[in-house]
């Protein structure tokens, strides 16, 4: 393996790790509303529902299937609408984004 590719691989993994761990670990009682860093941690959540939604468009935008989207589009959009939470919604259209792809290779 290049060096390259390895130094790579073992930066994007720490900062995947540090994003993932820094705001479970740190005490973010004192930080303002208002601040930078609580409105970067406010935006984690709908950058995940961005994630899986790039990740569900893509390959139906390359000639896949588009029942696992419309799932997952739909799981979102309920469940967020029901409940106003991202974490839900997040969790729902994984869910439902799954239970599509699942069916599709069950009943194939």
């Amino acid at each position: 393996m290049r060096s390259e590719v390895l130094t790579l691989a073992l930066l994007v993994g720490f900062c995947t790790w540090a994003f993932r761990v820094f705001p479970t670990r740190a005490d973010l009682s004192t930080l303002a509303p208002t601040g930078i860093l609580a409105r970067f941690l406010a935006a984690t959540g709908p950058a995940a529902i961005a994630t899986l939604f790039v990740a569900s468009v893509m390959p139906w935008l390359q000639g896949g299937v588009a029942l696992p989207m419309i799932c997952g589009i739909a799981a979102v959009l309920a469940a967020y609408a029901g409940s106003r939470s991202v974490v839900a919604a997040t969790l729902a259209g994984s869910v439902g984004y799954g239970f599509a792809v699942w069916g599709l290779a069950f009943w194939a």
